[in-house]
């Protein structure tokens, strides 16, 4: 859920059938937060279900107590310095002295068929789509370096997911949970990604157009393992 991209009224919508959909996790974030909603979208989101809500930040201002966990993001496909380990920096004292889960992850950005607000704000190339070799050696690297989770990302609006074959090639060498999200629109995909080996399914776009969509791809995702959907 991106804080800019919901109104109120499609929010609660799209709380209810989240909760009627049994999905996993709320992912909260946007690479540009600038309605000042993001302490209020939690609190709604807190208020109705005990789902847990993870903070996915765009920005070192997208920290909200109120969340249950953050992913401590590190843009391993990227060379942006700041984003490597720049603005952990500022934001670590105050983590430190937060209730939240700190949950150590590499954002891996695979090239989506367009230019995206990810890339453009991060100042990085992404992955091309079509080198699973370089993919793979980014996401063992990250795993080497003791982050617990790898997440691979084709980007908000993306035209293309990324590909089950990267997908598969990623996700049988390394041991950390791989979440995969940008591009996915339909069940039959989220159900294609679960199957390739994701462990957490993103969807963000779909539904902010079409709350009613999250049950499908809930079920899609539920019923071709045990993996989970955020």
């Amino acid at each position: 859920m991106d804080p800019d991209k919901l109104s109120l009224t499609n929010v609660d919508d799209a709380i209810r059938l989240s909760i009627d959909a049994k999905v996993d996790y709320f992912f909260v974030g946007g690479s540009l937060i600038i309605n000042m909603m993001l302490d209020e979208l939690i609190s709604n989101i807190k208020k109705k279900c005990d789902i847990p809500v993870i903070l996915f930040p765009g920005g070192t201002n997208q920290i909200s107590y109120r969340a249950d966990a953050l992913l401590f993001l590190s843009l391993i496909s990227g060379r942006n310095p700041d984003l490597l380990i720049g603005k952990h920096v500022e934001t670590a004292p105050y983590l430190k002295i937060s209730p939240l889960e700190i949950i150590s992850t590499g954002y891996m950005l695979i090239d989506g068929g367009v230019p995206t607000t990810v890339s453009y704000m991060s100042n990085t190339y992404p992955i091309p789509r079509n080198k699973d070799d370089i993919a793979l050696s980014t996401a063992i690297a990250g795993e080497y370096l003791g982050l617990k989770l790898l997440y691979m990302d084709a980007g908000s609006g993306a035209k293309t997911p990324i590909s089950n074959s990267m997908i598969e090639c990623i996700s049988s060498s390394v041991e950390c949970p791989l979440i995969i999200g940008g591009g996915i629109r339909t069940a039959e995909a989220c159900g294609e990604k679960a199957k390739s080996g994701a462990d957490v399914v993103v969807v963000g776009d779909a539904i902010e157009k079409d709350p009613e969509l999250v049950m499908e791809m809930a079920a899609a995702v539920h019923e071709s393992s045990s993996i989970k959907i955020g």
